[in-house]
Formats: structure tokens, C-alpha cells, sequence
């Protein structure tokens, strides 16, 4: 089920479009590919020792009369399953050619000739049956389509024991048997292989156009345009544009167009635009989950200052008149949508915010002042050793007083303690988990490896390898 998933992950995506340009790109490498496909071999060699074959039924000429024969409740017993050639198509898709594939076979048989009939069971097997094939990928609304426009097969022989009944009598015929067989086979492989590519394209397509990210956002992950296939590798440019699940609407900025540099030597390559995080910050803002309110319970008991209203006498004298020894809490909300950028050298944030203040008197809330607030950040980031690590610096701050039901005062102590406290204690902490590391985000099931990453103007990228977790 991982396998399927991942390869979903690798293949598929989602409807919903702001403009044509995606904000997100993945780019599947020639080793991807394999990896893929080395995966695919092991799961299908587990489930083919499942699979209940066919019943395959005919009649075979034997010059003094024609025998009816059925063989039915047939498995397998046994697969060697050589790993596919697997490979790129420039323009079109996938090319795939197994070679000596042999399968063991049990199952039982019923024959009649004339008013003989008889059965029991027999093994049979198949050696040396080749494949080849192509697999066309396509954009069908959005969603990846992939079509088998060529398909040929062939079967080097099979060798066949009849047990049970009168089968010494059919014992001698069975190279008549074989031929018959072997044909059967050949005409029955094309067909199924192709129903089971109808069965995943069918599975793409119902899938869901949209991943929850959490119970407050979406994310629409449809393809704004067909797969490019390379010779070396599978592009997919993905919409990655984030919707509020209770205000579904478009952010007031466009996407604007990119192009990811991939390497071939990591399976996977994904960038990411400015567009696509910033659609985020747009989506989560119309959610209403950029805000907290902050109470002094949830202050640390030796931090220096406390929400009361006399403890705030020396930020602002008149406080502790109008309102002495009161608790406060603080309403802190983003007031625009919070913004990324990327320049090759750094990520910055820019978020305007502000905070409503009020006391509490009998229960009841007193509303004291609101402060204005634009900051921006800039970061170094990079992965080492599969954790995310960088370093956080503030370039700007400025307050403003929004509001004030207690009149008029001086905003420059309050920007000061608001400086000292981002500059000596909030950013030292952040960076010393950012030294620490972070851990990167994972798919259930498997691992990254040799992960990347590089700051581009406009976009991010990681490069990676992928590994299933045991």
C-alpha cells in the first residue's frame, strides 16, 4: 500500500486554478524511475503468488479425434520476476520491457473426448514470457491519465504435467498441449496488462483533486498542463495553490512563472514558489487561526514583565492610575496576510500585525490600547544530515499606537522592551533550535535521504532520494 502510495505521490495530482503558471513543480529523475520500478517489481512479486488466474479452455486436434480440455482454479505457485527495463519516452511517456519472466502455475483440468471424460490437476510452467510496452501520461482535467497505446508479448514455452484420472492417455499429447497453451498465454498477456494500467488510471482519476492539510486548509495539487516527459526525466507542474476550507477565496497576488533546476542524481527534485507559501499564509489568515490570546498565566513566572497594569506603569504612567494592579491579556492577530520571499541568498518574512490589550475588572473585559506592528525577517536555511537547519535575523521592526482608550503616550519604551525581548530572548531560542535542527516532513512509510536544499530568487528547491521504512 506505501508503494502505491508513493508512486501516486510521484505520478498524480489535483482542480482549482488561480492562473496557468504552477506554483509548485516535481520532477521524477531516470534514477526516480528506477527506484519506482524496482519498488513496483517487489510488490507485484508478492502479489502475484494471490492471484487467481483465469480459466483458460480449448481444444486440441489430435487426428483421430479433437480433445475439449478446461484448465480452471489455477495460482501461482511460483515468479521469478526480473526487474523492468524501465525508461523514458521523450514526448510520451514510459517504455517498459521485461524479459524472462517464469512463472510456476498449479491448478486443475477437465478434458472429454467423445464420451470419455475425465480430470485432475496438473503444474505447469511458463518460461521466458517478455513484455514490452508503453505507457502513455497525459492530463485529464487536471489529473494524470496514462493510456497504453502499445503493447507486445511473447512466451518462450511452457512445460506441462497432467496428474490424476486418464492423464498417462493425455501425457503424450501435451507438447499439442503446450502449443495450445503457450498461445492462450500470449493472447491473454497484452489484454490484462493493459485492463491493469485501465485499473490505476481509473483509481487516478477518482482520487480526490485536493489534499487537507489540516482541518483548516486545502491544498489544490492539479496539473495546469500535460506531464512534460524528457529523455531523462518526468516534469509535472503542479497548481499548489492553499484554500481556506471556510473562505474559499483567491489571494490578492498571482503566481508567477519559474523554472526548477533538477539533478538526475536524486530520485526526486520539488520546487516551490513564493505564490504557493504565501497562498498558505493567505488561506490560514481567512481561516482565523493567525491569532492568539495571550493571558499572564502563560508568561513564564521569571520573565521580568507580567501582564498587569502596574507592572506597565513604566511603559505607560497613566495605566496603573486609570486601572491599578488589574491582570491584562493581549489579542494577537496578523492584520494582512503574512509574506515570503525568496532572493538566492536569503528567505525574508514580512508580517504586519497588531495587538489589542485590555484589562480584566468583575470578570468583564476593559479595552486598554492597540498596537501596530510591522516587522520582517530574514533567514538562512539549508538541510544537514535530513534536518533543517539556518539562522534567523530581524531586520526591521516598528510600532505604531492603532488605538488607545487611555489617551495618548509614548510608543518608544514599548518598541525598546519589544526589541530587547525578540533580539536577547525570542530570536536566541529560535536559533539555537534552528542550529539544533529541525526535522524535515516525512510521507507515512518512507524516508528522505540526501536531501537538499537551495534559496532561488522567487522559489525554493529540495532535491532528494527516497527510501521505504521497514
Amino acid at each position: 500500500m506505501y508503494k502505491m502510495r508513493l508512486l501516486a505521490l510521484l505520478l498524480v495530482t489535483v482542480t482549482h486554478t488561480h492562473a496557468n503558471y504552477p506554483a509548485l513543480q516535481a520532477v521524477l529523475s531516470q534514477n526516480g524511475l528506477r527506484k519506482v520500478s524496482h519498488w513496483m517489481t517487489d510488490w507485484l512479486q508478492s502479489k502475484l503468488s494471490t492471484i487467481k488466474l483465469p480459466d483458460v479452455r480449448g481444444d486440441v486436434d489430435i487426428k483421430i479425434g479433437t480433445i475439449h480440455y478446461l484448465l480452471y482454479d489455477m495460482s501461482v505457485q511460483r515468479c521469478d520476476l526480473p526487474e523492468p527495463s524501465v525508461a523514458f519516452s521523450e514526448g510520451t511517456g514510459v517504455a517498459l520491457q521485461v524479459d524472462g519472466l517464469s512463472i510456476a502455475i498449479n491448478g486443475l483440468w477437465k478434458t472429454h473426448f467423445g464420451l470419455i471424460h475425465d480430470s485432475g490437476w496438473f503444474s505447469l510452467a511458463v518460461y521466458n514470457v517478455n513484455l514490452s510496452a508503453v505507457l502513455e501520461l497525459d492530463n485529464n482535467d487536471g489529473c494524470l491519465s496514462i493510456l497504453t497505446p502499445v503493447c507486445s508479448a511473447d512466451v518462450g514455452y511452457v512445460q506441462a504435467n497432467f496428474h490424476g484420472g486418464g492423464s498417462f492417455f493425455f501425457q503424450p499429447f501435451v507438447e499439442m498441449f503446450s502449443s495450445k497453451i503457450t498461445d492462450k498465454i500470449r493472447e491473454k498477456i497484452c489484454p490484462a496488462f493493459k485492463k491493469g494500467i485501465e485499473d490505476v488510471d481509473g483509481h487516478l482519476a477518482a482520487m480526490s483533486d485536493a489534499i487537507n492539510m489540516d482541518p483548516y486548509v486545502f491544498m489544490n495539487i492539479s496539473l495546469t498542463d500535460s506531464p512534460i516527459v524528457m529523455d531523462s526525466a518526468l516534469r509535472l507542474n503542479i497548481t499548489g495553490e492553499f484554500y481556506s476550507k471556510n473562505f474559499s477565496s483567491e489571494p490578492p497576488f498571482s503566481p508567477s512563472p519559474f523554472q526548477l533546476p533538477w539533478q538526475n542524481k536524486y530520485m526526486l527534485s520539488v520546487g516551490m514558489s513564493e505564490f504557493c507559501i504565501n497562498s498558505a499564509s493567505y488561506a490560514y489568515l481567512k481561516s482565523g487561526v493567525l491569532k492568539i490570546l495571550i493571558k499572564d498565566d502563560m508568561i513564564p513566572k521569571t520573565f521580568p514583565l507580567h501582564l498587569n497594569t502596574s507592572q506597565f506603569g513604566f511603559l505607560i504612567p497613566q495605566l496603573p492610575k486609570l486601572y491599578p494592579n488589574l491582570t491584562m491579556q493581549t489579542l494577537l492577530y496578523a492584520s494582512e496576510t503574512p509574506l515570503f520571499s525568496f532572493t538566492e541568498t536569503a528567505a525574508n518574512f514580512h508580517l504586519l500585525s497588531a495587538a489589542k490589550f485590555t484589562a480584566i475588572k468583575s470578570d468583564a473585559e476593559v479595552p486598554l490600547f492597540r498596537l501596530d506592528m510591522d516587522c520582517s525577517f530574514s533567514a538562512k536555511a539549508y538541510i544537514d544530515k535530513q534536518l533543517l537547519k539556518g539562522f534567523l535575523v530581524m531586520k526591521n521592526l516598528t510600532v505604531t499606537l492603532g488605538s488607545s482608550d487611555i489617551g495618548d503616550f509614548s510608543i518608544t519604551p514599548i518598541k525598546n522592551t519589544l526589541t530587547l525581548a525578540l533580539t536577547k530572548v525570542v530570536l536566541p531560542k529560535v536559533n539555537a533550535q534552528l542550529k539544533d535542527g529541525l526535522p524535515l516532513p516525512f510521507v507515512k512509510g518512507f524516508i528522505l535521504r540526501n536531501s537538499v536544499m537551495n534559496i532561488e530568487n522567487g522559489f525554493v528547491t529540495i532535491g532528494t532520494d527516497i527510501d521505504l521504512l521497514h
